[in-house]
């Protein structure tokens, strides 16, 4: 392999890398959400 190629695949990591942290912090972000959304219902169904 040429320096080159090294360096193409080098970039290629680290974008899949940040590409797999990008989707776990929206997997989480959307657990997140449907609790808060859960979390509103119970609290709105309560009788104050």
């Amino acid at each position: 392999m040429t320096q080159g190629q090294y360096v193409a695949a080098a970039y290629g990591v680290f974008l899949v890398v940040v590409l797999a942290y990008v989707a776990i912090i929206a997997a989480k972000l959307a657990r997140l959400e449907r609790q808060l959304l859960e979390l509103v219902e119970l609290t709105g169904r309560r009788p104050s």
